[in-house]
């Protein structure tokens, strides 16, 4: 059976997409946008108008990478359309590798010994059993649950939040906006997970970081928009917060006059935590067409009205 898998990369290169879909999917010719193709199924990340008006009438729309927020400029125009999201494809062992590294840099005091060379000072702090550091992991889906699930196996004690229940081995779990308070005053490392939705954007602002006990660091792998930089950094600045550990933000890339740049206590980096690999990627999508084409139901599916 002939499909046609039409693409789009945000803009950038859909080469590696074209190619790697083209060997996964049985049978498929799969075009690069623009084209005059009419797509059975489309793969696409951030979509213009123009592309969601030639992909409107394709069986499935693949998203190529995590969280949706992107869809935002043209999410009224797709409904109706069956969106999926790709789930993992070699992001969460990222993720974890992410947080693993920002965890063990807090617990260790890489970033205090840091200091203490710029400033060519010779002083030794006590050690830290893991054990002892509580991470507080907030977002409990696909990428989160396996975030969690590595750190509390690494042996660290941590805790799960999320907006609706979830159940996570090994790891202790509350949800809701009544549960956030007492979750965040125990998570001496927050790990930030959680999709962007209109009830998550500006959730980490004054109010809520200064819940983080004194010295606790913020490790942010999810979406920018759930930041106010501004609350952050004067918490940074007073002592609160001991480190910042950022991979996302409200604008990209970080504008050149942003503070977060050269503030000592923030670690940046270009949005690079978790990235799509297009090989696993094309296999889950070309898995998941073979389901929706046996009538099966396929994972992943995106509730446009609730945003992911």
């Amino acid at each position: 059976m002939t499909r046609t898998v039409l693409v789009y990369a945000g803009g950038g290169d859909s080469t590696p997409w074209c190619e790697a879909l083209a060997r996964e999917v049985s049978g498929a010719r799969v075009f690069a946008w623009p084209s005059d193709a009419a797509p059975d199924y489309a793969a696409v990340w951030a979509p213009t108008p123009a592309v969601v008006a030639a992909i409107r009438g394709a069986r499935a729309v693949f998203l190529l990478g995590a969280g949706v927020d992107h869809l935002a400029p043209v999410m009224a125009s797709l409904h109706g359309v069956r969106v999926v999201r790709i789930e993992d494809a070699g992001m969460a062992d990222q993720m974890v590798e992410y947080a693993l590294l920002a965890t063990l840099q807090h617990q260790r005091g890489w970033h205090r010994y840091g200091e203490q060379q710029r400033a060519g000072q010779w002083v030794r702090h006590g050690a830290r059993s893991r054990a002892s550091v509580t991470v507080g992991v907030m977002g409990l889906g696909v990428l989160g649950g396996a975030v969690a699930r590595a750190l509390a196996g690494f042996g660290y004690t941590v805790r799960g939040w999320s907006r609706r229940p979830r159940a996570v081995g090994g790891v202790a779990t509350s949800a809701g906006e009544g549960a956030l308070g007492e979750f965040l005053a125990g998570s001496e490392v927050l790990v930030d997970v959680l999709p962007l939705t209109p009830a998550t954007e500006g959730l980490l602002r004054r109010e809520t970081l200064a819940l983080l006990p004194r010295g606790a660091t913020l490790v942010n792998m999810a979406r920018g928009g759930h930041v106010v930089d501004g609350d952050l950094v004067a918490l940074l600045d007073e002592g609160h917060l001991s480190h910042a550990t950022l991979d996302v933000f409200g604008a990209e890339p970080l504008p050149e006059g942003s503070p977060l740049w050269g503030h000592p206590k923030v670690t940046v980096t270009p949005h690079v935590a978790a990235l799509s690999l297009p090989e696993r990627s094309a296999a889950q999508i070309a898995e998941k067409i073979a389901r929706i084409e046996a009538g099966e139901a396929v994972t992943g599916e995106v509730d446009l009205d609730a945003g992911y």
